[in-house]
């Protein structure tokens, strides 16, 4: 537990800064870091859903790369989707939409990494 607490402190943490850095607004960025992860954890528990039953009949290959294919684009779509309804300007909203994902990715990377190094080869710590 202690890890999706850490990683969901650092989404917070991208989703605002990123939010910020972009639009300059606080009311924004706080409304961006509430909403975008609590919107992608709603929609990962869908998506998650529509995976099982899918794979449930039908098996496929690549179910990973497949997953988070489809997961990317999901989180684009929110981020996208909350950008335009936060800001008002679709070219904002895209770059909000871009952006925000990739940071989100990257964070992701080095959180596990972090996670590894000091939890061991496993990554899990004790909670």
């Amino acid at each position: 537990m202690t890890k999706t607490l850490t990683f969901a402190a650092t989404h917070f943490t991208v989703a605002f800064g990123v939010a910020y850095l972009l639009t300059g607004s606080f009311a924004i960025s706080g409304a961006m870091a509430l909403a975008e992860p609590l919107t992608n954890t709603v929609t990962y528990h869908f998506h998650d859903k529509a995976w099982a039953r899918l794979l449930a009949r039908t098996p496929l290959r690549h179910v990973e790369l497949a997953k988070t294919a489809t997961f990317a684009l999901c989180h684009f779509t929110v981020a996208f989707g909350l950008g335009w309804l936060l800001t008002g300007s679709v070219a904002l909203a895209g770059l909000l939409a871009l952006v925000e994902p990739l940071a989100n990715t990257f964070a992701y990377f080095m959180h596990e990494k972090l996670w590894a190094r000091r939890g061991g080869r496993g990554g899990a710590l004790p909670a």
